[in-house]
């Protein structure tokens, strides 16, 4: 009995079988608990499900919105910011060409013949003129300044006119007189058709100025005239210390009005602050961000909330985040961007309750379906059940049918293919496709796999094995270029130990195993010290190739005792003449005549060199010639650099100011001064380790894709060789 248990207990198909059975017996006991149980545990599932949703909608909802008021009022605000920047940057300019004129006809008056400015005419009002003001007991006749000044009529008409931000010009004089450029002229006269008496001295835009003493910017003050609020930009007028008095522009801020007109009606504020905290110009109408001006002007950051004072703060200084700040009991969204020519801000506010109500209609709707949804399924839920029941009983009986069946067609070849494998691995034959194993279903298909799988495995082997052995040569030989293109470069430091008048010490770290840089240096005689650095089109075993063949010409070229100019343009000739890979390289070549410390050198196409003199590194920008090898007949200008004893030259190929880090930066020149600038007297190794280590902390674990190569020369004179024979 046991012995007829255990058989029908083994083998796959008895196995199948009875997984089968298992299974759907289980399955059928298993629904009668499910059925019972789910009316119960349905519900809990639905609220826990609906209560899910809810906290992801309303976090996506919370979330898209942010985004959204971030991209639109960020951008809204730093885009106005800039435009309404330069307005101001135009205003700017124009009150320091009429303080400049102003102050320059002041210094020539003795040359200059006064002219009358009339008082303000009413047949010119809607027009452009220039008029004439004074305060109260003042006599314009007596004026000592308006005559002279009267000459500036002419261009302040023309600033006037031909400026859209210029709402009107002016001179307030020391005296207490007024020349002005403008269009209104009945706001200016009495009843009686006499000007009105103007305390030019007691304007804000006066004493502002004065007290600044420099450019000054009001905040929004009432016209003396027409009441109008606006904002003056003034500016001291002053001759040998003497002041003649202010000029002042009333600036036309209607680009900066219609902005925020534009979002009037709309869920935010937009307003612009001055440098004093006050609203100049806002779309609300009443409220703490509406614009008020003189007196009643009132700087936000003294309402007695932190959060909008800190906000205030930060809007004054730079571009701001988007920032939630409370005031009172509201809490408002707020993104400020700063205009650094006038010291202002724009700023757009929104309140987070009207962000918030988006959210909260999702919300609502979702209940609504949810609770459409939730009906529907209990009507259907019953109706599912009986249809189960009767689904699990055919299948259930399918099921052992099949089992049957299939079981055994699938265990026939799955036998044969496990001895043939089993086989395959006692004696290495290669598992073969049968006819047996072509059953058209996935045993048909893991035969293949088998079949094709066995013949892949040897002939990767075979591959593999050659690989191996085809890179192994490459890397050898590469590490032998390596070692070949070193070698072929000054490498032994100190390179003159004999030689005290100067000190030379030169490296490169090639991108690849070898690379297209090279830099290279020699005596021609007891007197003359050639450098060379240069930097070769491309990268590995090409641009070292080209680099040993043009490191080769440019040293016998030398050798021949040419200038630097004809050296390169030999150099070039011989290159061009047969450069069928149309490679190029830049150089740098330098003769130092040692007694004299003077440098004849000429430049190919290549880095500026940095020379340090009186104590700090600086960039020397010669003049370049073409790069060597790029077209024939190139001809090189030559130049001198002068060298005192301690002065020192650095040069270098581009990998040094082109090295990137991970963000895609540059290290650039400037980086490169200040690492060499490092250490005020570091000997010309030492500057080498330094931008070095700069170098690499800025790249960090970024890939190298260009050459570094550097050399520095520090001249020590005559003086220092006969130090160092006394020693």
């Amino acid at each position: 009995m046991k012995r007829k248990l255990h058989k029908m207990m083994t083998g796959l198909r008895n196995k199948t079988v009875i997984l089968v059975l298992g299974v759907l017996a289980l399955t059928v006991a298993a629904f009668a608990a499910v059925s019972a149980y789910q009316s119960r545990t349905l519900t809990r599932i639905v609220g826990d499900t609906r209560v899910e949703q809810q906290q992801a909608l309303s976090q996506i909802s919370r979330e898209t919105m942010h985004a959204i008021l971030t991209n639109t009022m960020m951008q809204t605000v730093s885009l106005q910011a800039k435009v309404a920047n330069n307005d101001f940057a135009e205003v700017v300019n124009d009150i320091h060409m009429l303080q400049s004129m102003a102050e320059g006809i002041w210094k020539d008056r003795d040359s200059v013949r006064p002219t009358r400015i009339d008082p303000p005419d009413p047949a010119l009002d809607g027009k452009p003129s220039v008029m004439a003001l004074c305060e109260a007991g003042v006599d314009v006749g007596k004026s000592e300044y308006l005559g002279i000044l009267g000459n500036l009529s002419s261009p302040m008409l023309a600033m006037l006119v031909n400026s859209d931000k210029v709402e009107s010009c002016y001179i307030g004089l020391a005296d207490g007189t007024h020349i002005t450029a403008h269009d209104q002229t009945l706001a200016k006269l009495d009843e009686n058709g006499r000007p009105l008496p103007f305390p030019v001295r007691q304007r804000p835009w006066y004493k502002g100025a004065l007290q600044a003493d420099g450019l000054y910017f009001t905040g929004l003050e009432a016209d003396a005239f027409t009441g109008e609020l606006m904002v003056t930009c003034s500016i001291p007028v002053k001759v040998d210390g003497k002041l003649i008095g202010v000029a002042g522009i009333d600036i036309v801020m209607q680009s900066m009005r219609d902005f925020v007109n534009a979002s009037d009606g709309s869920s935010s504020v937009v307003f612009v602050l001055n440098g004093e905290g006050e609203v100049v110009v806002s779309s609300e109408k009443d409220g703490i961000f509406s614009p008020s001006g003189g007196s009643q002007a009132v700087d936000l950051r003294t309402l007695g909330y932190p959060e909008l004072a800190a906000f205030v703060n930060q809007a004054l200084t730079q571009e701001t985040e988007l920032e939630l700040i409370t005031i009172g009991d509201k809490q408002f969204y707020a993104a400020g961007a700063f205009m650094p020519t006038v010291g202002w801000a724009v700023v757009s506010v929104v309140e987070k309750e009207l962000t918030d109500q988006p959210e909260k209609n999702l919300l609502m709707a979702y209940d609504q379906i949810n609770d459409r949804a939730s009906a529907e399924f209990q009507q259907s839920s019953g109706h599912t059940e009986r249809t189960a029941v009767l689904i699990v009983a055919a299948v259930f009986l399918l099921s052992i049918l099949a089992a049957l069946y299939g079981s055994g067609r699938i265990v026939r070849p799955l036998r044969e293919m496990t001895a043939t494998i089993i086989d395959s691995g006692k004696t290495g034959r290669l598992f073969e496709m049968k006819d047996s194993y072509r059953t058209g279903d996935e045993i048909q298909v893991l035969a293949e796999s088998f079949d094709d799988l066995s013949k892949k495995t040897k002939k990767y082997i075979e591959d593999i094995t050659d690989i191996t052995k085809e890179k192994e040569r490459v890397n050898t030989e590469l590490n032998m270029a390596n070692q070949i293109q070193i070698s072929m470069l000054p490498h032994i430091f100190p390179a003159f130990p004999n030689r005290k008048e100067f000190d030379i010490y030169a490296s490169m770290n090639p991108a690849k195993e070898v690379g297209g840089d090279f830099y290279d240096f020699f005596l021609l005689d007891e007197d003359h010290l050639c450098m060379v650095i240069a930097d070769v089109s491309g990268k590995g075993v090409p641009a070292a190739l080209f680099m040993m063949v043009t490191k080769a010409i440019l040293k016998n070229n030398a050798m021949m005792g040419k200038p630097v100019g004809e050296i390169l343009a030999m150099t070039n000739d011989t290159i061009c003449s047969n450069n069928k890979m149309e490679m190029f390289v830049t150089v740098w070549i330098g003769i130092l005549e040692i007694s004299t410390g003077r440098i004849t050198a000429a430049n190919a196409g290549h880095e500026y060199p940095a020379i340090c003199q009186d104590g700090a590194f600086t960039l020397l920008k010669d003049r370049h010639g073409f790069v060597i090898g790029g077209m024939e007949g190139m001809r090189y200008v030559e130049y001198e650099i002068r060298l005192k004893p301690g002065d020192r030259v650095f040069f270098y190929t581009d990998g040094v100011p082109e090295a990137t880090d991970a963000e895609n930066r540059m290290f650039g020149t400037e980086r490169m001064l200040e690492a060499l600038n490092r250490e005020q007297n570091a000997p010309p190794e030492k500057v080498l380790e330094n931008v070095k280590r700069a170098v690499d902390a800025f790249v960090n674990d970024a890939e190298q894709f260009d050459d570094l190569t550097m050399l520095c020369v520090e001249y020590q004179g005559p003086d220092a060789a006969e130090n160092g024979r006394k020693r």
